[in-house]
Order: structure tokens, then sequence, then C-alpha cells
């Protein structure tokens, strides 16, 4: 497997981003390794929150809700998935698969870290990849929070907004990395933010990740995902350890998206769940201090 790594001074002097990075090597499956980038943010006693970004945004994404968890005394760990911000990008989309991400988060993260009385919060491939993470340990986790995100199974057709942004991603000749984060937003990003968001990807070479991405989300039950995804769903289906979900009020793509869970969830009765107002598919940049605050009673008030 042959990587690319996006030179370091792409992300100097990035608006709202202080935070030292971290770095681990794992397995690449060929015999050679990665590099991944992780946040790890506030005190080290702190209680542990997991922070997973989608596509094709990376730990910047949770630039604004870092600062108050890590004021609330809250560990923070935001890794960059493969493809993605600081971590290393395979050059080939063949080289992308679900089952891969899940296990360089493994290895990159929950093993790495010893990750152990958890919360995960996850927002579109974030939660997709975490949300198995979560069910291959449960035991390392104390809770989980989710929004604007699924774990699919391919026996429900996607949206029509997501079959559109699928086949926009693997037939569009321009993928314009800033530009798609500032459409998916109801908060105008800045030149400086949307610059943010482009750096990981110096040219088109740096992109196969993320255009893949979309390809990778189960549609068919014929999809090489769906049993592991179907496995996790049997470990939801007992867990009965908080589930909070706070999906947003206008992201096309991922509208509904709770409804399995708090269906077939144990662990979401009774929990607070909330419908985030004004906010579109990544409301992390339209409603950061909200969302910072649910992750934190959930973990200080219970």
């Amino acid at each position: 497997m042959q990587s690319l790594r996006t030179p370091d001074d792409r992300f100097a002097n990035l608006p709202d981003y202080p935070f030292a990075p971290n770095y681990v090597d794992i397995d690449d499956q060929d015999g050679g390794t990665l590099r991944v980038h992780y946040l790890d943010e506030g005190p080290a006693d702190g209680p542990v929150v997991l922070c997973m970004h989608g596509e094709p945004s990376w730990s910047y994404l949770y630039r604004k809700m870092i600062p108050p968890m890590v004021e609330a005394g809250l560990r923070v760990i935001a890794p960059d998935l493969v493809g993605f911000g600081k971590s290393d990008k395979p050059s080939e989309k063949s080289d992308y698969t679900y089952a891969r991400h899940v296990a360089w988060m493994q290895e990159a993260i929950v093993d790495h870290l010893d990750l152990t009385d958890a919360t995960f919060f996850g927002q579109d491939w974030g939660g997709l990849v975490g949300l198995r993470l979560v069910a291959e340990n449960p035991e390392r986790f104390a809770r989980v929070i989710i929004g604007n995100t699924g774990l699919p199974t391919g026996e429900h057709p996607p949206s029509d907004a997501f079959m559109q942004w699928q086949k926009f991603s693997q037939t569009t000749p321009v993928f314009d990395i800033g530009f798609l984060l500032n459409s998916a937003t109801v908060t105008e990003l800045s030149e400086g933010e949307i610059a943010a968001y482009d750096a990981p990807f110096p040219d088109d070479t740096y992109k196969e990740g993320a255009r893949i991405f979309p390809s990778l989300v189960p549609t068919s039950v014929e999809d090489p995902a769906v049993p592991a995804n179907k496995a996790a769903w049997e470990v939801f289906k007992k867990w009965d350890k908080p589930l909070i979900c706070c999906f947003s009020d206008s992201d096309p793509v991922t509208a509904g998206g709770d409804k399995p869970f708090l269906a077939l969830v144990p662990g979401a009765a009774g929990q607070p769940h909330v419908t985030v107002q004004n906010a579109h598919h990544f409301f992390q940049e339209d409603a950061a201090p909200q969302l910072a605050q649910i992750i934190i009673d959930a973990v200080t008030i219970g």
C-alpha cells in the first residue's frame, strides 16, 4: 500500500485550532505502516470522550466543542480517520474499505489509548465506524451519543439526497472539500475555515479516501459490510447503557436516522434526546456549544 502524507506547513496558522498533534503508527495490512493523527486534550485522568468525524472533514470539525468540554474536566480524543486530516492517505481507492477503517481506528485509538469507561460521540462516517467500535468493544464504553449518522444494513433504501451525494462523489471532476463543508452548514464558514478543511488535500491525489467513502455505505444486503453491521445491531439491541440521539433539523441526508436507535436500543429509553435546531449535516459548525453541553451533561449529570 502506497500512502501520502500531507506536509505539515499545510496546517500552519489554522483558525481556532491550537491543539498539539499526537501520532501513532499502525499496520497497513500490507506489511508497512500508516501514521494516524489524533487530538488528546484535557486532563489525563478526566472522563474520556471519543469524538469521531465523518467525510470529508477531519478533527478540525471539533475545534469549537473541545474547549468547553476540557473546561468541564473531560479528556477529549479526536482522531483523524485514515485518509483525512493529518493522518496518512493511502493513494488508491481500493485501499479503503469499511472493515479497514474500523480496524485502523481499533488499533490506533481503542487499543493504543486503552480506552475505558469512554463516552462515544459520532457524526456521519464517524458514527458508522465508531458504532462498530462500540459494538465490538462494549466493555470499554459507558455511553453513546450520536447525530446525523447511522449503522446501515442495506435493508432499507437510503434517502434520495444520499444517493445523489454518492453519485456526485464518484462522477464530479472537481471534489472541492472546503466548498462541500460550507454547503452542508447553516453557518457560513469563513475563508480561513474553508481553507482549513482544504488543508489536508494539497491536490486530488490525496482525496481518494474522501471520494470513495460515500460508496462504502452499505446500500444493499449484498454489501460486504452488512454481516458485521448486523452483528453490531445485535449488540445494540441489548445495549442498556445510555444512548442519546441529537440529530439536526436540516440534514436531508440523515433525516429520520434516529428512529431505529430510539426503537431498538434499550438504553435509549428515557434519555434526553434532542432535535438540534437550525443545523445542517455538519452540525458541529452550527451548534457546537449545544452539542458540547449535551456531552458534558451526559457525562457529569447522567
